[in-house]
């Protein structure tokens, strides 16, 4: 499998803000791509296979608009490049927008000299001070918006990829006038299939800077942490909007900590029961594979990730209902775990499981309180557990043992 994921690093808005602070659009560039990979980190996003930027492929971004031309979908008026959407007879076809509609709501600047008003443009000619300009069979200038994301879909994927994903807001016109200019060009279907994710509603307010009701996931994942935002994206389907409130955010912390607590509970249990299985366990191993199997019939709909959750709680609960008599052998215990890491995986939750470990100095307090409980020393035995709790690491005292859970 390839992923490609691409990044516009040339653009009005970034030649404003280089203006605007005094720096080069590369510097600009630069900065919000780290940032984005900052926050993709921590939300446990994987890296793509190749993450093209559009000025590295400013040579495949000319050829493709030079083959729109010569095919008779493109014209050039002073060194301007624009797509004639009427040559492109199924235009519309992604948004279901009719093309007299749309010309009828379109809006025209006064510096552009369009044959039509839902023309969109290819290639921008160089303006008085523009300091990003690239040399071109129509002057210098720098490409359009949509046509950069064809030419690095095309580059990389081919002229028909498989999947194509982006937000609702990009359905038109960007993805509209991906399709109308890849498909003018190369004779064939740009994209298989069309994934676009809803908005995400702050109160049941769609989020926007204009409503000052806007936050970053930085800002969220300083209060929650970005495994939280995580959960919280997932469980509501990818294309509904999904509302953002305070107490939403602190039900998906709770539900998530519930899952860590289960899995920190079987892990504690798995060293000190039975490996011996029984008829119980029957039962339950049954119970827990067809909530797997209902994991894998919500994914493959449509990647339904609020019902695969809904399955992975049931696992849970099954498991808690099991032990709480702590008759589960360890066979059982180590087919659960197999099973909840499994389907965490797909999800990208539960990723500390494997390695919250403690600290050094943690563990030293951990040791001494077993110590000193060993010598019934109550008082200091109290007296760590609270240091212990201001750290995030709870101790709870069983027949076994300390029982530790970190979080």
């Amino acid at each position: 499998m390839k992923f490609v994921q691409n990044f516009t690093d040339i653009d009005d808005k970034l030649l404003n803000k280089a203006n605007e602070e005094g720096v080069t659009v590369k510097d600009i560039a630069d900065k919000y791509i780290a940032e984005y990979f900052t926050d993709a980190k921590g939300l446990g996003i994987r890296e793509a296979t190749i993450h093209p930027r559009a000025t590295d492929n400013i040579d495949a971004i000319i050829e493709i608009i030079k083959t729109l031309e010569d095919k008779g979908f493109a014209y050039n008026v002073d060194g301007d490049v624009y797509f004639s959407t009427k040559k492109f007879e199924e235009y519309g076809k992604l948004s279901h927008q009719p093309l007299d509609e749309l010309e009828s709501g379109a809006r025209v600047d006064v510096a552009e000299v369009k044959r039509d008003p839902t023309d969109f443009s290819l290639w921008k000619k160089q303006k008085e001070g523009e300091e990003c300009a690239w040399d071109s069979p129509w002057g210098m200038g720098r490409p359009g918006w949509h046509i950069e994301c064809s030419a690095m879909a095309n580059k990389y994927l081919g002229k028909t990829i498989d999947i194509h994903s982006g937000g609702k807001d990009l359905v038109f016109p960007h993805h509209e006038n991906e399709i109308a200019q890849s498909e003018a060009a190369n004779g064939q279907t740009f994209a298989n299939y069309w994934i676009h994710n809803g908005y995400i509603n702050v109160d049941n307010r769609k989020m926007s800077k204009s409503l000052g009701n806007f936050f970053t996931v930085r800002e969220v994942a300083e209060k929650y942490g970005y495994e939280v935002v995580r959960f919280f994206m997932l469980s509501s389907h990818y294309r509904s909007p999904i509302s953002f409130s305070v107490d939403v955010m602190e039900s998906s912390k709770a539900a998530l900590e519930r899952i860590y607590a289960c899995v920190n509970k079987l892990e504690f249990l798995q060293k000190s029961v039975d490996i011996k299985n029984n008829e119980v366990d029957i039962k339950y191993i049954d119970e827990v594979y067809v909530n797997k199997q209902k994991f894998i019939d919500a994914m493959e709909d449509d990647l339904n990730t609020a019902d695969a959750i809904a399955a992975i709680f049931d696992i849970v609960s099954a498991a808690n209902k099991y032990m709480q008599g702590e008759n589960l052998s360890g066979e059982a215990i180590a087919k659960t775990l197999e099973v909840i890491r499994e389907l965490a995986d797909v999800l990208g939750i539960l990723q500390k499981s494997e390695e919250q470990g403690v600290s050094a100095e943690a563990q030293a307090l951990i040791d001494e309180r077993a110590e000193a409980r060993k010598n019934k020393d109550w008082a200091k035995s109290d007296e760590l557990r609270d240091k212990l709790k201001s750290m995030g690491i709870t101790v709870e005292d069983t027949s076994q043992g300390q029982k530790v859970t970190i979080g």
